[in-house]
């Protein structure tokens, strides 16, 4: 009913939706004229102040720029409003001024939102290529109410708004439309020395009530390339690159109040507690940049959603912290040269995980009533250098962590046990663009080195790990229709043998499994070597697309040291064909269908997944958009289901997930997405729904909720290992598995306020509730197969928190075995608020709480009112931060 409800609404939005469409109010004789070969640039004498308005007579001297062409939504078409742009610069920076006419200036968008969120308000983007690399830039811009945006542009197509530049920009609305006004100094830029410059540029227009985007130089919805497109910026001439030299110190207080049990001696009550750092950003000549952090804080950074991980592969967490993700593309890996890449039933690893820097400490935790551990690895300090040198791009981070030692009471003395070892994280990254970038190379190290305090910790982690790769690309045709790309890799980690065999037994690789002959244990190894590589193929231009893919990784293939990786031993191919369609018609503004086929096999031979995909993408007439896939799985074999054990059937099934959403530029968005799998052998079920909610009442203020529920039952859920030379089908190992019926509830809830562009509060809460009820219990019967059998006799214990299971019954030869009872109901809340306040350019204070509470009990029924109520009476943990930081640019 729900979704029926929703499509019907998305359907008929369209009936009070009055923008042009080809037939109606454009026709494609109004095509816009080309772009401008150049757009020139005019020297000033004095610093203009920025106020929007545009004022300032130096503004009617300067040469403009209009002539706007539509990519959206009647590409190729001519603007339906005028823009007219205009440059000035002096010795210090470039000054943009753009006058946007609407001829219904009333109906301007003028939406606060915080910093590079977007929002459905009007905007104006300036892009800049600095290096005429025709690949790389930057961007700034504000919109109708004066949020600021800006970011950086890479590999030719792509950008990210992860960087925050010190810079400068206004709005101002009038009766003939608005006007943005942005100085964007040279100390925010990266170029090279020279007599007179030779840039790049691009502008962009957002209209939001029409969803109308123009620019400058538009890129055909079938096409590719985006930087390489800019036209020249010309008539800039003796400007000094400027000695870069950012500095911002900050000071902390924090008081934490932490739920404890009675007679904890170690969190009678709250802390209080604060501290000091710095970041810099220093130029080193023209062309780099050193960034670095001295004791780091991101107390400000929103919190993780928690998560029920059943699996036996690591939770991946996007990188939330600034020092981190601003600039981050430069060690991008992998993926240049082409506009889009492919993977099915393919996780490819990342050589560099940030968050390994500052990990929770990996340390085994010793038996013990109370304890005090470090939420996190604490980070000394780190440093990255970014930019150009010679013809390269190039990157390089460096990172130390601290020796984090646990304090603990057993109730008889207290000790102290070191958790994790002092740490230095290296990477080290180079690139190359040839022949306009049509082909480039790349280069890649990562290392990490730990100097141990403790001989057991030693045996829980690798004392060092390298990682050396390259990567490629190379464009196979004048037009750049076709790209290969592909990258190769060796990867090395050292240890003690304990810590090696550990390693090679882990969900990583399974070496221990039993029928395969290939792999073995070895536990008098000290070191592990492996190799990796993936080729592509893709067609990025054009209505028909074609990706195709090829990677390997042998069994000893690691890298979670510094990056992430969740399996080796793997081979894997696809091939995708794929069909746009982007001219507007009567019901689609456009969509496309992608065909996929792909397989993985071991480097046993053993196909592990197979599968045939069918997908599609489409946009309304009315904006809203919506995506859908199916998949069908033939029956393979499972090497991981046994952790470690033999192989087990995969059955076949068949999985679907669709979602829809309406016109992001309404006052209301809505949104509902649905999943469900279905397999033979009544193994495996799944079902899920989720909606989305977004409530903007007016131009400050937004509201959003995004409630999902979620059933799933399995007969083949992975509970434990026992030894028992009985089970000589199974290679003396019984494999005990059980039916699983999990339920989850979870929300996310956000509600932005923005006051003005510097000042804003920020709150986000993540309630989940989810139970997972076990029955059933059985082993596997024999390898490559989905056969189990049932356990006769299951029995509680003595202890209420296990099972007593019996393989054959009271009386059989098969020893009982008392597990921990898997059933679980958990009960969760994570939540922060943020206020932000920019009192100066690049200085910022912010006021944080951060809370998070939760319950489990180990019954297996879902209760939503009851785990509501266990929620609410929970112990929370509540910690108020006070940061304030300073920006200075002597």
């Amino acid at each position: 009913m729900l979704a029926a409800a929703l499509l019907l609404a998305v359907l008929l939005n369209d009936s009070d939706t009055q923008h042009a469409a080809p037939g109606d109010t454009l026709r494609r004789d109004t095509v816009a004229a080309a772009a401008p070969l150049s757009v020139a640039a005019v020297r000033i004498s004095e610093r203009l102040r920025i106020d929007g308005t545009l004022d300032d007579a130096v503004w009617s001297s300067a040469p403009l720029v209009s002539g706007f062409v539509q990519s959206a939504p009647n590409e190729g078409a001519s603007a339906s409003e005028r823009t007219e742009v205009r440059i000035v610069y002096d010795d210090d920076a470039l000054y943009v001024g753009a006058r946007l006419y609407d001829d219904a200036p009333q109906e301007v968008r003028a939406v606060l939102a915080r910093r590079d969120r977007t929002t459905n308000a009007d905007r104006f983007l300036v892009f800049l290529d600095c290096y005429h690399d025709r690949r790389t830039g930057f961007y700034f811009g504000v919109n109708a109410a004066g949020t600021p945006y800006d970011g950086t542009l890479f590999n030719d197509d792509w950008d990210s708004d992860t960087w925050d530049g010190v810079w400068e920009g206004a709005a101002r609305r009038d009766s003939l439309g608005w006007t943005a006004e942005l100085r964007i100094p040279y100390s925010q830029l990266r170029f090279q020395k020279r007599p007179s410059y030779r840039w790049a540029v691009n502008f962009k227009r957002e209209i939001a009530r029409k969803n109308e985007a123009d620019y400058l130089v538009a890129t055909p919805s079938n096409g590719s390339g985006f930087v390489s497109r800019f036209v020249e910026l010309t008539g800039i001439s003796a400007v000094q690159p400027p000695r870069r030299l950012e500095v911002t110190p900050y000071v902390t207080s924090r008081a934490e109040f932490l739920s404890h049990d009675a007679g904890d001696p170690f969190h009678g009550g709250g802390h209080v507690g604060g501290g000091a750092g710095a970041d810099a950003k220093f130029g080193l000549g023209s062309n780099l940049t050193l960034d670095a952090t001295v004791n780091p804080d991101f107390g400000q950074v929103e919190v993780d959603p928690a998560v029920v991980n059943l699996s036996d592969v690591e939770t991946f967490f996007d990188e939330r912290r600034p020092f981190f993700v601003e600039g981050a593309s430069i060690f991008d890996f992998g993926q240049g040269g082409a506009n889009d890449f492919w993977g099915f039933n393919w996780a490819g690893p990342q050589f560099l995980y940030t968050r390994r820097i500052g990990r929770t400490p990996q340390g085994d935790e010793p038996d013990a009533r109370f304890s005090k551990v470090p939420s996190g690895t604490h980070i000394l300090g780190a440093a990255k250098v970014t930019g150009k040198a010679a013809s390269w791009n190039v990157g390089a981070l460096s990172a130390v962590t601290n020796r984090e030692i646990g304090r603990f009471d057993d109730g008889s003395r207290r000790f102290t046990q070191e958790l994790e070892p002092l740490t230095y994280y290296g990477v080290a990254r180079a690139q190359r663009e040839l022949a306009g970038g049509r082909h480039g190379i790349g280069l890649l190290a990562t290392t990490a080195a730990r100097s141990f305090g403790s001989p057991a910790l030693r045996d829980q982690l690798t004392s060092s790990a390298v990682a050396v790769a390259a990567d490629g690309w190379t464009t196979l045709d004048s037009k750049g229709v076709w790209v290969t790309t592909a990258w190769a890799g060796i990867t090395r980690v050292a240890g003690t043998s304990a810590q090696l065999a550990d390693l090679q037994a882990g969900s990583v690789h399974y070496f221990q499994r039993p029928d395969a002959d290939y792999l073995g244990v070895d536990s008098a190894a000290n070191s592990m070597t492996g190799f990796g590589g993936r080729f592509t193929l893709n067609k990025q231009k054009g209505d028909w697309m074609v990706n195709s893919a090829f990677s390997l990784f042998d069994p000893d293939f690691e890298v979670n040291d510094v990056g992430f990786g969740s399996r080796s031993d793997e081979i894997n191919a696809h091939a995708m064909v794929g069909r746009k369609w982007t001219r507007p018609g009567r019901v689609f503004r456009s969509w496309r269908l992608n065909f996929a086929t792909w397989r993985t096999l071991n480097l046993g031979g053993n196909v592990t997944s197979s599968g045939y995909f069918l997908t599609g993408l489409f946009e309304l007439r009315n904006f809203s958009t919506g995506k859908w896939w199916v998949a069908y799985n033939p029956e393979t074999l499972n090497d991981r289901r046994t952790r470690g054990g033999p192989l087990t059937l995969n059955p076949s099934g068949v999985e679907a997930d669709g979602n829809i959403g309406t016109d992001p530029n309404r006052r209301w968005v809505a949104g509902l997405s649905l999943h469900g799998s279905h397999y033979r052998q009544d193994s495996d079920r799944s079902w899920s729904v989720g909606t989305t909610l977004e409530w903007k009442p007016g131009a400050r203020l937004s509201i959003a909720v995004e409630p999902r529920f979620e059933r799933s039952r399995t007969t083949a859920q992975y509970v434990d290992t026992f030894d028992d030379g009985l089970a000589a089908a199974t290679f003396g190992h019984r494999y005990v598995f059980a039916d699983l019926n999990q339920t989850t509830l979870s929300a996310s809830l956000r509600l932005n306020w923005i006051f003005s562009p510097k000042l804003s509060l920020e709150v986000y809460a993540q309630p989940l509730l989810s139970s997972g009820h076990y029955t059933g219990y059985k082993e596997l019967a024999r390898p490559r197969s989905y056969a189990f059998t049932p356990y006769p006799s299951v029995m509680p214990a003595a202890d209420p928190d296990s099972v007593i299971i019996d393989p054959d019954g009271s009386g059989g030869p098969a020893e009982a075995r008392t597990l921990e009872d898997p059933n679980f109901s958990l009960a969760s809340l994570r939540g922060n608020a943020v206020l932000r306040w920019e009192y100066s350019p690049g200085s910022t204070l912010f006021l944080v709480w951060t809370q998070s509470r939760s319950d489990t009990e180990n019954f297996g029924d879902f209760r939503a009112g009851h785990g509501l109520g266990r929620l609410a009476r929970a112990a929370g943990d509540n910690i108020f931060l006070v940061k304030l930081s300073y920006w200075w640019n002597p």
